[in-house]
């Protein structure tokens, strides 16, 4: 297929096992292909690739797909059930008899482990050359058999990669491989590409780790005579230590992710920036990232979580976001982390702190923690360094100010003044009454402005968080 033709009609999938969460290296690989296709006005596509019956489980699927939803990628049409086509893929392994690119393989399995004991012991690579490749069907005994492909036996098989470049497999170290076991079942590798041809998929993106099948199941194209797909291995991602990311460092799963408080847009951006660039573009939102994403930015080195930089670029973008998906954005969190839901008091006091607090915070948690005073109920608790800005002298300063309050217009503007004018009567620094005011109205020592809470929690809640600091 050419990438003229692939580029008017781009359809990419996302296919993962249904065996556990859905990974943050599967987070990123379902992100390029939604981009990728996205960008270019095609379908993106999910298929579950659920053969192992053993091991898929109905609840690693419903995991898989509130990964995707919380990422926000959408996928086009119903999802494909990988095992519910296994008769088709069962379909193809016997027109392959037909034309001549397969044969059944009598060979058992005793048989098939002194053949490379043999190769082994004649210092050759122990690859299988099953006696029944070019056996006259009339010597075909009457028992179990295996479908095996013919694969070439000399040459190179050439994958033209559009990140890994040109890579060449000699033929030689490739066998016959099963594309229908003895039970009749398909093989993964006949089922991926079956199932990718099937559904119309013009650019496989996948991690580097399937691009040693890349070589058999380009052999299953051109075995039944179907258009080869474009080839995109990205390479995985690693830990900060350059080894392959796993449990030692930390989260690996998407929803782990949400639930430590991640935005979903921040963790898009941080992702697309993961092993891709485009210039200097490192802050972009998702309309943006589908303008630039393409192949060509992939790199092939392995990327390297940061869990710096990704706090960083979701700070960027819980301050651009908007405050009604953000509040949407902190009820998913919420959930996500199993933390009580907010009332509607909370969730209109939070409204208005957003503004705030929002360009203070880089996490969900450490937004929620900066907007605390607005989320808390009287009394108020104080911590340590609070109480001791609310000693005899600071109680004083509240009782004299609350008068002043009292009689106060409600704005910024009406307030300054008059917060100003009475630590100047007092003899006092501002930051000498701002001290005991924020711990009344917050119960903490470190808080956003005392106007900006006061203007927030309103009139008539400030006066009663003082009135109960000063008894």
């Amino acid at each position: 297929m050419s990438e003229t033709t692939a580029q008017s009609n781009v359809v990419t999938r996302f296919a993962p096992s249904p065996t556990g969460f859905l990974h943050i290296g599967g987070g990123r690989t379902a992100l390029f292909n939604w981009l990728y296709a996205r960008g270019r006005g095609g379908r993106f596509l999910l298929r579950i690739e659920d053969t192992d019956r053993e091991r898929s489980t109905p609840e690693a699927t419903a995991a898989i797909l509130r990964g995707l939803a919380w990422l926000g990628l959408d996928w086009d049409g119903e999802v494909v059930s990988q095992f519910d086509r296994k008769d088709r893929h069962a379909e193809v392994a016997h027109q392959m008899l037909a034309r001549g690119t397969a044969y059944k393989c009598f060979s058992t399995q005793e048989e098939i482990a002194a053949f490379k004991a043999a190769e082994e012991a004649a210092g050759r690579y122990p690859v299988f050359l099953s006696p029944w490749r070019d056996a006259d069907p009339a010597s075909w005994p009457d028992a179990p058999y295996v479908i095996r492909m013919k694969a070439p036996r000399a040459g190179e098989t050439v994958i033209e990669d559009r990140v890994q470049g040109r890579v060449v497999i000699r033929n030689e170290t490739l066998d016959d491989m099963i594309v229908l076991r003895s039970d009749g079942t398909p093989t993964y590798m006949l089922a991926v590409v079956v199932d990718d041809h099937d559904m119309g998929v013009t650019h496989v993106i996948r991690g580097d780790d399937h691009l040693n099948n890349a070589a058999r199941q380009q052999m299953v194209y051109d075995a039944m005579g179907w258009g080869v797909p474009v080839w995109a291995h990205i390479p995985l991602i690693h830990g900060p230590d350059g080894k392959k990311l796993s449990k030692r460092h930390g989260a690996t799963g998407v929803e782990e992710y949400q639930a430590m408080g991640y935005p979903a847009a921040g963790m898009r951006n941080y992702l697309t920036r993961l092993g891709w660039a485009k210039g200097d573009a490192e802050i972009f939102s998702t309309a943006e990232a589908l303008e630039m994403f393409d192949l060509d930015g992939i790199g092939r080195a392995p990327a390297r979580l940061d869990f710096k930089k990704l706090e960083n670029t979701c700070g960027h973008h819980i301050a651009m976001m908007d405050d009604a998906a953000l509040l949407q954005e902190l009820d998913l969190y919420l959930a996500a982390a199993h933390r009580p839901a907010l009332d509607a008091g909370q969730h209109a006091r939070l409204s208005a702190a957003l503004p705030s607090v929002k360009d203070r915070a880089k996490t969900l948690p450490e937004l929620l923690e900066k907007a605390q005073f607005a989320l808390i109920s009287r009394p108020v608790r104080m911590d340590d360094a609070a109480a001791l800005a609310l000693d005899d002298a600071g109680r004083d300063l509240l009782r004299g100010l609350t008068p002043r309050l009292q009689s106060a217009d409600w704005t910024k503007a009406a307030l300054e003044p008059v917060l100003a004018g009475f630590a100047a009567e007092r003899g006092l620094g501002f930051g000498k009454l701002a001290a005991p005011l924020r711990a009344a109205l917050s119960g903490r020592s470190v808080t956003p402005s005392v106007y900006d809470m006061m203007l927030v929690i309103g009139r008539d809640e400030t006066l009663a968080r003082l009135a109960d600091a000063v008894r």
